[in-house]
């Protein structure tokens, strides 16, 4: 009796673990890190809806809205204002061309400023 306690404590622990791990390296942030899941579908994206871009905000960055992929169709998923990170501009999301008449959603994300890259900062 005590050894099948002991198996059901064990494999609820080992569930519970496995449910928190996944949920940590599903967020956003683990997906800016370059997780892709090469989903390539038939249906172009309905062009972009027009929004106001709101007045700056100091420490951050616009993302503007994009068509996301859900359901077996096009959601509008409207601009949001992200947490800026000095160095870096917001890449905005984007629907690709994926060849063979399919289109694949590119995630925004952060890039490095243009500065950084050039060979000046190497003196």
């Amino acid at each position: 009796m005590w050894a099948r306690s002991l198996v059901s404590v064990l494999a609820t622990a080992a569930i519970s673990t496995t449910a928190v791990l996944a949920s940590v390296t599903l967020t956003p942030a683990a997906a800016q890190a370059g997780m892709t899941l090469g989903l390539s579908i038939a249906v172009p994206p309905p062009p972009p809806i027009y929004e106001p871009v709101p007045a700056p905000r100091p420490g951050y960055a616009w993302a503007p809205g994009f068509w996301r992929w859900e359901g077996g169709r096009h959601i509008w998923a409207p601009g949001r204002w992200v947490v800026a990170r000095p160095g870096y501009h917001w890449v905005p999301d984007r629907w690709a061309d994926a060849g063979h008449g399919g289109w694949r959603h590119e995630p925004g994300h952060w890039d490095h400023d243009a500065e950084r890259h050039s060979f000046n900062n190497w003196r």
